[in-house]
């Protein structure tokens, strides 16, 4: 079974050799794992690191983009796999068995979505990570949907083909007029609309650095609210309580740790 893996990268010189080292150490079949990088025509040596690597892409493109959900929308449309997954520039896989946990997961023809637990990290001075938040993704229920449940995007793989069933009209997958929460609207319209349940992994599959653009500055996380009472509206989905909850639960990820 192959595994497509899809990367944005935008001057990620810091961080993109970690991605790759994970992806290099994986203990599942290289041959089936299908490596695609689309960069955001970076200035930094983020392709330089990327070529000079044991573990290349098997396909990645370079030019301007708008943003990482255009970005993603590129990837997810060169995949060929038959499961698809997001690695982040700034992320890597938390074990060299993450890989064939979920392609083992997907030999179940009745699965079509896997989703696992997360952690934020920082590097300390001595190189190792330090966790300062453990998501604990927790198994799929409808009905937390409400209570603004979501898994973690980055652990979440999908058969591609339910990737072309959730597209929106204009042929894409995630919404580009969403700065930070496209992939909130994405897992939500997929879940509440298309009836998706995704198994639950309890395991950690990813890691991933602080810093990210919804969390980085008290402006962006006031924009990352807005837009997801936009989603949880446009997609019809509890009500004010679902954002107010869904902020809440992320205290849960500080204790977990």
């Amino acid at each position: 079974m192959k595994v497509s893996i899809v990367t944005a990268a935008w001057n990620a010189e810091a961080s993109i050799a970690d991605t790759i080292d994970s992806l290099a150490k994986q203990d599942y079949p290289r041959d089936q794992i299908e490596w695609i990088v689309v960069d955001g025509a970076s200035t930094d040596r983020t392709l330089s690191l990327i070529n000079k690597a044991a573990f290349r892409p098997d396909r990645i493109l370079s030019e301007p983009d708008n943003g990482i959900y255009d970005a993603l929308n590129k990837g997810i449309a060169m995949a060929t796999g038959n499961v698809v997954g997001i690695l982040h520039a700034d992320d890597f896989l938390a074990s060299p068995s993450v890989l064939s946990h979920i392609a083992g997961t997907f030999l179940d023809s009745g699965v079509e979505a896997v989703c696992g637990n997360l952690q934020y990290v920082r590097r300390r001075g001595d190189g190792t990570f330090e966790v300062v938040r453990h998501w604990n993704s927790g198994a799929y229920h409808r009905r937390k949907l409400k209570w603004g449940w979501m898994p973690p995007h980055p652990t979440l793989y999908l058969r591609r083909e339910v990737y072309e069933r959730a597209k929106l009209a204009p042929g894409v997958f995630f919404d580009t007029s969403y700065r930070c929460a496209a992939d909130y609207d994405f897992m939500l319209r997929l879940l509440s609309q298309f009836g998706v349940e995704p198994v639950y992994l309890q395991t950690v599959l990813v890691k991933m650095r602080l810093g990210g653009v919804s969390n980085r500055s008290l402006p962006n996380i006031i924009q990352k609210s807005r837009e997801d009472w936009q989603v949880i509206r446009r997609n019809q989905v509890g009500g004010i309580h679902t954002l107010i909850w869904k902020n809440l639960g992320k205290l849960r990820q500080f204790i977990a740790r």
